[in-house]
């Protein structure tokens, strides 16, 4: 029976090398020459700390860009509240959304049921399953999935038949 996964991963050693160019940028532009402006990463956390809240949407630019170059979805990237830190300088934590949660997969299972497609969804863990007697059927779900408004990128993994 032909199956498929819908999956969210995010390939850290990439988002690694965006953050390694963002440094690199940051060190190299004039206008941040002498700002104490830095994206580091833990786990799942970016954060980033600027001067003042220009220089973070600055940063935020530069994310974007770098993250894009590096073929990682720039929706990947949550961004959190800004935070005062010490002096005049803002923080910001940017979660990397890796996995599809609870809700996000409540509402694709109801959109996919909603379709009469005749498939089966299953959640397992932070991924979906779906198997169908037909590969056109798979193919329906995923150009029904894309075309869905998700804030986060999506995969289609082990098609199978």
């Amino acid at each position: 029976m032909p199956s498929f996964d819908i999956v969210s991963k995010t390939n850290m050693a990439e988002v690694d090398n965006a953050l390694a160019g963002v440094a690199r940028e940051i060190a190299q532009r004039f206008d941040f020459k002498g700002s104490k402006c830095s994206a580091e990463r833990a786990d799942q956390i970016i954060t980033v700390l600027a001067d003042d809240e220009m220089k973070l949407k600055q940063m935020h630019e530069l994310l974007k860009v770098h993250f894009t170059r590096r073929n990682v979805d720039a929706k990947a990237l949550g961004f959190k509240p800004v935070e005062k830190a010490s002096g005049n300088s803002v923080r910001q934590v940017v979660a990397v959304k890796e996995g599809i949660d609870k809700e996000l997969a409540k509402t694709l299972v109801k959109a996919i049921k909603d379709s009469k497609i005749k498939v089966q969804v299953a959640i397992q863990g932070d991924e979906l399953r779906i198997t169908g007697k037909k590969r056109d059927e798979l193919q329906e779900v995923i150009a029904l999935v894309k075309q869905m408004p998700v804030d986060q990128p999506l995969q289609y993994i082990n098609f199978r038949d």
